[in-house]
C-alpha cells in the first residue's frame, strides 16, 4: 500500500506500466465536475468510478474487508475525511467464501491491523496484497477510485 499527497502521485509511475497513463487522466480531470459514476479512459484497462456518498460506521465497512486480483485501485479524496483499515493480504486466515472473478473482490473475515485517516487531496495506492476497508467516518465523501488492470 502507498498514501501520499495527490502532488506527488508522478512519483510512482514508474511501478506499473499503466500507471503513467492513469495519473495523466487523474491530472486531468476536474473533480469538481466529475458526476458519480464511472468513467472509462482506456477500456477496461483503466476506468474510474467516482464516489459522491455518506461515510460509514467501521463495522459496516469492515464487514467488506476485502481485496482485488485483476485491478490495482488507486483511490482518492476530494473532500470529507476517509478513515481506512489496512491489513496485508499474507496476515489474512479467514476468506469469505470464494473470490468472485465477475466483481473482481475476495472478502475476509479478518480485522484490519491498521487504521489511517486519507484527508481531501491525499490519495492511496493498493495492490491485490492490500485488504482494506475503506469509507470509515460520519458525514459525505467526495472521491475516486481509480482501477488500472494489473
Amino acid at each position: 500500500m502507498i498514501l501520499d499527497s495527490i502532488d506527488r502521485l508522478h512519483a510512482y509511475a514508474s511501478l506499473h506500466p499503466r500507471f503513467t497513463k492513469a495519473m495523466e487522466c487523474i491530472a486531468a480531470a476536474n473533480y469538481h465536475e466529475l458526476q458519480p459514476g464511472e468513467i472509462k479512459w482506456e477500456g477496461d484497462d483503466i476506468r474510474a468510478i467516482v464516489i459522491h456518498d455518506e461515510l460509514m460506521n467501521e463495522k459496516d465497512s469492515t464487514d467488506y474487508f476485502e481485496c482485488h486480483n485483476t485491478y490495482i485501485d488507486i483511490q482518492i479524496v476530494y473532500e470529507g475525511i476517509e478513515r481506512v483499515g489496512w491489513k496485508s493480504r499474507a496476515n489474512c486466515l479467514l476468506p469469505r467464501g470464494e473470490y468472485s472473478s465477475d466483481k473482481d473482490v475476495l472478502f475476509y473475515e479478518d480485522a484490519p491491523t491498521l487504521f489511517f485517516d486519507l484527508k481531501p487531496r491525499h490519495f492511496t495506492i493498493y495492490f491485490p496484497d492490500d485488504v482494506h476497508a475503506p469509507m470509515i467516518g460520519v458525514g459525505p465523501i467526495k472521491k475516486m477510485v481509480v482501477k488500472v488492470r494489473v
